[in-house]
């Protein structure tokens, strides 16, 4: 599982590297969205939005749970998120 959890952890870093137009060597697991990296809630809502369709395609119906956006604080929080979906 740890090969697939360093796969979606540089699809998140990548997603939001673009998101936020920035260098994805800046982008670490602890950050947090908010304060390390300065995302507002857009930023979020498109990183939720492109990482629906990105990993829709691998788990069938995959989506953030609206309850749960609260708790994604950090990018390990994202990355664990979708590890849990994958099963």
């Amino acid at each position: 599982m740890a090969a697939d959890r360093n796969a979606i952890l540089n699809t998140v870093r990548t997603h939001l590297a673009e998101i936020l137009e920035m260098e994805v060597a800046n982008i670490a697991e602890g950050n947090t969205f908010a304060d390390d990296l300065g995302a507002d809630s857009i930023a979020l809502i498109e990183l939720v939005d492109s990482l629906e369709q990105e990993f829709s395609k691998s788990i069938p119906d995959f989506a953030f749970d609206d309850d749960d956006l609260a708790e994604l604080r950090t990018v390990a929080d994202a990355v664990d998120y979708i590890v849990r979906a994958h099963g």
